[in-house]
């Protein structure tokens, strides 16, 4: 799959197909937005917020939470904000997360019968890596949203005048519902 992707690209920039997509390194809606990879909120998104490439900066990972307040989400955001003029933070959970319901223990089982050693395992917990506390995953996908905008919010390196909303889209609709206790 990897190749036919590769190929795709050589004529992608033979065609100068790229030309549509140029713009700046800084956010024209001057937004920042933290959400999960979740492959069905790709292109939902977007669409669904009317954005487009060069509006936002757009921070993605499992779950589009912070698992710690110096982990890379937290470090893109400050970036995000102090070097390339983001104002605004939008945190966006969705509905039918993967990430719900995670069991730590059950991933690393899984990463264990996948060829990790146990010896690497126990190296980082000697290290202070609370394995646990980093592959948990959540209930609720409201209070995984409000949990993030918090630590935001109240994060030491977090600027006071950066707004912070918290919101869930519903990955068959598009609809985003603004989270009301977070406002």
């Amino acid at each position: 799959m990897i190749e036919q992707m590769l190929a795709y690209n050589r004529e992608f920039v033979k065609s100068e197909a790229y030309k549509q997509f140029q713009t700046s390194k800084y956010p024209d809606k001057k937004i920042a937005i933290l959400t999960c990879m979740d492959t069905r909120l790709v292109e939902l998104l977007p669409a669904a917020l009317g954005i487009r490439n060069g509006d936002v900066k757009m921070i993605k990972n499992a779950g589009g939470m912070i698992t710690g307040p110096f982990d890379s989400a937290v470090r893109s955001l400050l970036v995000g904000i102090v070097e390339l003029g983001v104002e605004e933070v939008m945190v966006i959970g969705h509905t039918d997360c993967g990430v719900s319901h995670i069991n730590a223990d059950m991933m690393i089982h899984h990463l264990i019968q996948r060829g990790v050693s146990q010896d690497h395992i126990d190296m980082m917990r000697y290290c202070g890596i609370d394995f646990e506390a980093w592959l948990r995953g959540f209930d609720c996908v409201e209070s995984s949203v409000e949990e993030t905008v918090d630590l935001l919010r109240n994060h030491p390196l977090m600027p006071k005048d950066v707004v912070i909303k918290g919101y869930v889209i519903n990955t068959e609709t598009g609809e985003l519902i603004p989270q009301e206790h977070l406002r």
